[in-house]
């Protein structure tokens, strides 16, 4: 077990929690974190992509020229994809990119980016992470107080709209909860932060 230090808001260390090794101390597995990735941005493809074929070009029902006596070839159409406004052969048509992962590779691959954070000391407990106000500023003043000078994911234990409204202002810094968190997120942002209860759920559900 890998021992952590937890702060408070204003960066003081308040005491420590034991994360576990089959979570957070495992050699991380980079084929399995590229695969959920390319299958994360594959699903968000929206797919409506499309071109016209031949048959869909408005016009070309007459033949351009006559059949025989010209010595050129022959075409029946001006929507042909040889000729300037014609179709398009093979063009892309509106598809679906989804596919899905085997579940115990996605539980490697977030494994593997909870262990890649910790082995890169990114990973931060806070404990009681609460602001009284909506205000951009208690995020900023809450970040410089616990030294995290780059971007940051910060990870909830259940919905907290005064930190959430707090961060939302914020391009580098974004919030999630528990069960919305994934591996392109966490390998994203530079920093994890995440509530000591937050870390407790985490070792609950991928032990």
């Amino acid at each position: 077990m890998a021992k952590i230090d937890i702060v408070n808001l204003s960066g003081a260390v308040v005491g420590s929690m034991d994360l576990s090794d089959e979570i957070f101390g495992i050699e991380p597995n980079k084929s399995a974190m590229r695969v959920v990735v390319l299958n994360m941005l594959a699903n968000r493809r929206q797919g409506t992509h499309s071109t016209k074929t031949r048959s869909e070009v408005r016009g070309g029902g007459k033949r351009p020229y006559r059949q025989k006596g010209t010595g050129r070839a022959r075409h029946g159409s001006t929507r042909s994809a040889q000729y300037v406004g014609g179709g398009i052969i093979f063009g892309p048509k509106p598809r679906s990119y989804s596919y899905t992962v085997p579940k115990k590779i996605r539980r490697l691959a977030m494994k593997s980016a909870f262990s890649t954070k910790m082995a890169d000391t990114k990973i931060v407990v806070v404990e009681g992470l609460n602001f009284d106000t909506m205000k951009t500023k208690n995020m900023v003043d809450f970040m410089k107080a616990i030294k995290v000078a780059d971007s940051a994911l910060v990870v909830l234990d259940g919905k907290n709209e005064n930190v959430e409204k707090s961060a939302r202002n914020l391009p580098t810094v974004k919030t999630a909860f528990v069960n919305t968190i994934n591996v392109f997120d966490i390998l994203k942002y530079d920093s994890f932060i995440m509530t000591k209860e937050a870390a407790e759920k985490i070792m609950e559900v991928y032990v």
